[in-house]
């Protein structure tokens, strides 16, 4: 071998090593930059209105210290309950066209679970178990008739969760765009949850450090943007993002989001331990969605005749803002039954 060919491929490796080096500190800088930027330009307080055309109350809950939620008790009739989905910038917003449909024509409440809206978002261990303890709470002190209980998307399983323990609270349950139907873990949360690496993941997520400067990656207006237009088939509202982005700009509004990006909100075999053994009527409204598929439900629907699938198309995972005449009319068919 030449002699010269030695130092030219020492020289090599080390101008390779030298631009890793220089990318990794390229890395560090704007790491380092973008945590100084969230700490010191960011406001996290945000100011923030009413997420729905009526009053909003408090209790004290003893699962989850503080909680808000809407209540228009003009109508008469059966309660009906709405339970927003969990994601970075979650709300009671999300439900707003079934609100402002029924808020006249019968009780109506909707919650803000903890870690979202106006409840507590302390820095606590969030579950699905503690989600599913809050919804029942929540009908029986507050609602205290059985209900008709609307959930969206992920809360769909802690609602099940809960008409499990508590059936005598609920009278129906519904179901939009439902996790827990995917043959397959569809998002990289669902796999960090079944694969057991969520307590891993959520240990790196939320270090004192940059813990916030990331969740404030996540929560910029593009950002949120960005992942409604996976829900939705026309434009977005404008006032869903605005909502969104105040939401997810207030103290403490990281905690409950870290759990959901780590995977720790989702029940493994959902379909299994949380679905199957219902035995109240259940309508699930679906069609498409940008964050899960719903392969079993036709399984499940053939097995369990208290389960009432509506295709709502064309639809993504937020049906009720357009086309709440179908949602609606599917509602009002499942309700009379």
């Amino acid at each position: 071998m030449s002699k010269k060919v030695i130092p030219l491929g020492f020289r090599l490796i080390w101008t390779v090593l030298r631009g890793i080096n220089s990318f990794l500190r390229s890395i560090l800088l704007m790491a380092t930059g973008w945590i100084a930027f969230s700490n010191l330009y960011i406001k996290h307080k945000v100011e923030i209105g009413p997420a729905l055309p009526a009053n909003r109350k408090e209790y004290e809950s003893a699962a989850a210290g503080k909680i808000s939620y809407y209540a228009s008790l003009e109508g008469k009739g059966r309660p009906l309950v709405l339970v927003h989905s969990i994601n970075a910038a979650a709300s009671a917003y999300e439900l707003r066209p079934i609100f402002i449909q029924y808020q006249d024509r019968r009780p109506v409440y909707a919650l803000d679970l903890p870690g979202f809206g106006f409840s507590d978002r302390a820095n606590r261990e969030y579950s699905p178990e503690l989600y599913a303890r809050v919804i029942e709470e929540f009908l029986e002190t507050q609602v205290k008739k059985p209900a008709d209980v609307i959930a969206l998307s992920l809360s769909c399983e802690f609602a099940a969760r809960a008409a499990q323990s508590s059936p005598k609270l609920f009278r129906s349950l519904v179901f939009i765009s439902p996790a827990g139907f995917a043959r397959s873990k569809v998002s990289s949360s669902q796999k960090a949850g079944e694969n057991g690496l969520g307590k891993r993941v959520y240990s790196f997520l939320s270090a004192p450090l940059w813990a916030r400067p990331l969740f404030d990656l996540i929560a910029t207006r593009p950002s949120i943007h960005f992942f409604l237009t996976r829900s939705f088939i026309g434009p977005v509202p404008v006032e869903l993002v605005d909502y969104a982005y105040a939401s997810a700009h207030q103290p403490g509004a990281e905690n409950a989001p870290l759990y959901f990006l780590s995977g720790q909100l989702f029940t493994t075999q959902a379909l299994e331990t949380l679905y199957q053994p219902l035995e109240l009527p259940v309508l699930v409204i679906y069609d498409r969605d940008g964050y899960t598929s719903f392969d079993l439900l036709p399984e499940l629907a053939e097995a369990r005749p208290n389960f009432h699938p509506a295709n709502i198309t064309p639809s993504l995972g937020l049906p009720q803002f357009e086309k709440m005449d179908e949602v609606g009319e599917a509602l009002e068919k499942f309700w009379q039954k």
